[in-house]
């Protein structure tokens, strides 16, 4: 802060400028100073905060100057501490707005979300991922359009629903033994050929 007039200044180098492309003039002087040194002009705000390769660059809102010549600073260009902590206490109160909910939760909201929790825990944890023994497959449905076993588990009363996939690399014997039992032979002589070669 300036001793004399109580404006916030910051140092400007004018490579810095030139490398963003910014040129801005004050009356028919550029930025640089007599002899090419760094100009320093009054920062009226801090408008938005980013961090570019590790540093971090304030937004900054230039004293007697349209808001088409912000321009994006580097913190240790700034000589306004008190701006720059004014303006990190403005973004934690944000934060911390955001985060406190509007108003405290009634016990019939609390009870369905435990409840939808719960349901989805359940889900989580359902098939393999329950981590018990695959015992038997009691039956196949494609309705879902994707092939599912419904899966007996062993130590569980419970059956699960779980894809075809997952059950050929997990336990293939059991899915291999749930095809033999539904396997009927063709064998030529049976009863059936009988009966079609009577009525010929």
């Amino acid at each position: 802060m300036c001793e004399f007039c109580g404006e916030y200044n910051t140092t400007v180098r004018p490579t810095d400028r030139a490398n963003q492309g910014h040129s801005l003039k004050r009356g028919s002087s550029t930025m640089d100073g007599e002899g090419g040194e760094a100009a320093e002009f009054s920062v009226e705000r801090i408008e938005d905060k980013r961090i570019r390769n590790g540093k971090t660059e304030y937004f900054l809102k230039w004293k007697g100057y349209p808001r088409s010549d912000n321009t994006w600073e580097p913190v240790e260009n700034l000589d306004c501490p008190d701006l720059i902590a004014a303006f990190e206490d403005s973004l934690k109160n944000k934060k911390e707005t955001k985060k406190r909910p509007s108003s405290a939760p009634s016990n019939e909201s609390k009870v369905k979300r435990k409840a939808v929790e719960d349901e989805r825990n359940n889900r989580k944890t359902a098939g393999f991922d329950r981590g018990l023994e695959p015992l038997k497959i009691l039956g196949a449905t494609d309705s879902s359009g994707e092939l599912m076993f419904l899966m007996k588990w062993s130590g569980s009363d419970e059956a699960d629903l779980v894809p075809a996939k997952e059950a050929n690399t997990m336990c293939p014997q059991i899915v291999i033994q749930f095809y033999e039992e539904r396997l009927t032979w063709y064998t030529p002589g049976s009863d059936d050929d009988k009966k079609e070669g009577n009525s010929e």
